[in-house]
């Protein structure tokens, strides 16, 4: 609690709950959100009331740009766990962690990449081995455990419910 009372001695490194989220255009919920997901942290008031270090909002500028390319917050907390707890970040420790996630978008395009090239292949195959389908069957690999790859996940869900199924166009195998 001792700890707790100095670090908020000095009220202009220290915002609050509303003030962070503005600041990172995000809601208070968000805020509230990421805390519990251990991305950001704050400390407590004699109040019990929530104060962020200014460094949050970094933080919070990062998550919201890690998230319009698609790195999920589980690779983020990964990235943040190499960076200080207290205090700033370093140009360095920033460009490391871009330089990673760089990496791992250049995997994911080359990806997206083949397999936009495949669905070519696919669209409106309808075959029911998918022998040639590298998305749905790749090798044909479903051939020995069901009639084929559209029809896979409705026998497991068949098997899992131990229940009559009839198929009509409703069901996901026919979409």
């Amino acid at each position: 609690m001792e700890e707790n009372q100095q670090i908020m001695s000095s009220a202009q490194q220290w915002l609050s709950i509303g003030d962070l989220a503005k600041r990172s255009d995000v809601s208070v919920a968000a805020v509230r959100f990421y805390e519990e997901k251990e991305l950001i942290w704050s400390a407590r008031t004699s109040g019990n009331q929530r104060r962020y270090q200014r460094s949050m909002l970094r933080r919070i500028a990062i998550i919201k740009a890690a998230q319009q390319v698609g790195i999920s917050l589980q690779q983020v907390k990964v990235a943040f766990s190499a960076l200080p707890k207290q205090g700033n970040a370093t140009k360095q420790d920033w460009q490391q962690m871009s330089q990673q996630w760089q990496t791992q978008l250049d995997q994911q395009i080359v990806h997206l990449l083949q397999l936009r090239q495949q669905l070519d292949w696919c669209i409106g195959c309808g075959c029911l081995s998918l022998e040639q389908c590298p998305l749905r069957n790749p090798n044909d690999v479903l051939a020995e455990t069901s009639a084929g790859a559209h029809f896979h996940e409705l026998l497991l869900k068949m098997n899992s419910e131990n229940t009559e199924c009839s198929l009509s166009p409703k069901d996901d195998a026919f979409q």
